[in-house]
């Protein structure tokens, strides 16, 4: 039993540990997840405390996770470890039943599983929780009370920080498509593929033709077959999602900028109304010497066109091109608002949040480049 328990205690350990981490390595993507979960159960008025929530969750997770393994104030960390598993369970099964959310984010965005596997992990998990707990008056400590309270501070101070940091900067370890060095899309595109399904009236039978190999001009066939669906299949891979860059008519511009053989830059602002303004002030500077070299800098917003115009007059912005895109995708693409992002030929060279701006090099691009374009 001592020895099941034991290795209940450092399993357990250790996916708090890991589920702590890569959440607290980007807390301002657990609190989207936060908020999407206060609009699904009609808790809005909690949204602005959704950051507060997830570095207060993040930290609770590690540090429970470390007490875990050290064997650390065990009466507490059980009873602890036990409610918050509790609490993960009930919601998770929620989830897994009705899909309040598409994705829990219960291992942030480095390892995604759909609502019913994060329920059973929870179940699976709960059984290793409750060994610790009937066992918890047997563990003993390792160390004196004084040193078990300096093991605990220091945990949650040291992590605390560290997500801190990650929200005031740009997450250490980047587990979303725009990472640095990744290609966001292929070379030399090819053309989709499409597939059309049809039913034969009679049989019932179900067959799936390429879109330039249908038999229509068959009358016999026509007449005796029925559409059903279509498929897709794109050869091209392509990290984008959703993502596109529209002009104010409606124009798709993704390839063009994403593409673009030269460097390109990206400001993304989700939302120009709760943007950091002094930073516009510095893009305003570092677009001027960009143009001057001809390179391109454009704004990616969300907001509409109607705010666009606002800010522009606002900011006295109007030289600079500011483009549509989905507000959910800029969040996912770089976690700063606003938050600038360097491409060439669909290459990520790089990303500063706006407290981290750089200035204007183009040693420091050329450098970049020779690095992550192969």
């Amino acid at each position: 039993m001592k020895t099941l328990s034991t290795i209940s205690r450092i399993l357990v350990g250790l996916v708090f540990i890991f589920s702590g981490f890569v959440k607290g390595v980007d807390p301002l993507g657990t609190a989207y997840r936060i908020v999407d979960y206060f609009e699904a159960y009609h808790i809005t008025w909690a949204n602005p405390l959704s950051l507060y929530l997830s570095v207060l969750l993040c930290t609770l997770e590690f540090t429970l996770g470390v007490l875990l393994i050290m064997n650390v104030k065990m009466k507490l960390t059980s009873w602890l470890t036990l409610l918050l598993m509790i609490y993960f369970t009930i919601v998770t099964f929620f989830d897994a039943l009705y899909s309040p959310v598409p994705d829990c984010g219960c291992f942030g965005d480095a390892v995604k599983l759909t609502n019913w596997q994060t329920f059973y992990k929870n179940i699976v998990l709960m059984v290793f929780v409750i060994l610790i707990f009937k066992d918890r008056k047997r563990m003993s400590a390792f160390w004196s009370a004084k040193k078990e309270a300096l093991v605990i501070l220091a945990v949650v101070v040291l992590f605390g920080g560290f997500s801190i940091y990650n929200y005031r900067n740009l997450p250490l370890i980047n587990f979303r498509p725009w990472k640095v060095g990744n290609k966001m899309m292929s070379d030399n595109p090819q053309p989709s593929k499409f597939y059309l399904t049809y039913k034969n009236k009679k049989t019932g039978e179900s067959k799936e033709y390429l879109s330039n190999q249908l038999p229509w001009q068959d009358t016999v066939w026509a007449a005796n077959w029925v559409f059903v669906s279509t498929r897709e299949e794109n050869p091209n891979k392509s990290k984008l999602g959703s993502f596109a860059i529209i002009d104010s008519a409606g124009t798709d511009y993704t390839d063009h900028f994403v593409r673009n053989t030269e460097f390109q830059f990206f400001v993304a602002s989700y939302d120009l109304n709760t943007a950091n303004k002094e930073a516009f002030e510095k893009i305003k500077a570092f677009y001027e010497k960009a143009k001057a070299k001809n390179v391109s800098v454009i704004v990616l917003t969300g907001s509409s066109p109607q705010d666009i115009a606002k800010f522009k007059k606002e900011m006295d912005t109007k030289e600079m091109e500011f483009y549509l895109a989905d507000d959910i995708s800029l969040k996912a693409m770089i976690r700063s608002n606003p938050g600038l992002m360097l491409l060439k030929k669909a290459v990520v060279l790089g990303q500063w949040h706006w407290r981290n701006f750089p200035e204007y090099d183009e040693n420091n691009w050329n450098t970049l480049a020779k690095k992550y374009i192969k």
